[in-house]
């Protein structure tokens, strides 16, 4: 299975043309759990998270801050449709456990905590070859992951040929990582500068790798 084929609507990049995608392209098998990642979540990185969200204001965390400024400017309201990594800081302020999952979507939202950007990890058996970064059309919905049908209009997403699967803000359940999953493509959506996606990649191999157990890797930018 090959890298599939990404690129960025030029909407979005008139919009905000610091638009990236960071990728990762691997092969796994998913576990339910790495206790590893739960002890250093708990222990290390949490405690750590609560005191800075007592002093900074949310949109303020760097990533995230730029993420919501680029959904205003692409026509989404980031107040009503929150990138996924504001909604993990929310959980983390108010106290709240993070859901366990898998092992894949465990490191994707570990990372996200730790480098504000948003992140969607997707079974590459249920995309296609050729993924593209663009605003949803009017009218345009999908079932997301534990949640009802999402309004994707001007939400910045991903779709193939079939349609929309994954959006900063949630992802769809067509492609969502099941134990079945054998080849994942993982997404870094980014609207800050280069140097920042590159450092969240390098890390996200890092964690992927000690945490998910990932092998085969290959990573590319999209800009």
């Amino acid at each position: 299975m090959t890298f599939p084929v990404l690129r960025i609507d030029d909407s979005i990049r008139q919009a905000w043309p610091q638009a990236r995608l960071g990728c990762l392209f691997y092969s796994v098998e998913v576990r339910p759990k790495d206790d590893a990642l739960w002890a250093y979540l708990g222990g290390t990185l949490a405690p750590h998270l609560q005191a800075m969200l007592e002093k900074t204001p949310l949109a303020e965390i760097p990533n995230l801050a730029e993420s919501r400024q680029a959904y205003k400017a692409i026509g989404k309201d980031p107040g009503r449709f929150r990138v996924s990594s504001e909604a993990l800081y929310r959980r983390i302020r108010q106290g709240k456990e993070l859901y366990q999952i898998n092992t894949v979507v465990d490191a994707n939202n570990l990372v996200s905590l730790e480098t504000g950007f948003s992140l969607g990890s997707y079974d590459a058996a249920k995309i296609g070859a050729a993924i593209e970064f663009r605003p949803g059309q009017t009218g345009e919905t999908y079932p997301g992951i534990g949640k009802s049908d999402i309004d994707l209009e001007h939400l910045p997403l991903l779709a193939d040929a079939e349609g929309a699967f994954g959006s900063p803000t949630s992802d769809s359940t067509r492609a969502m990582i099941t134990p079945e999953a054998r080849r994942c493509l993982t997404v870094i959506f980014s609207f800050s500068a280069r140097p920042a996606l590159d450092d969240a990649l390098a890390l996200a191999v890092r964690r992927f790798t000690d945490y998910a157990g990932i092998r085969d890797v290959e990573t590319r930018v999209v800009e």
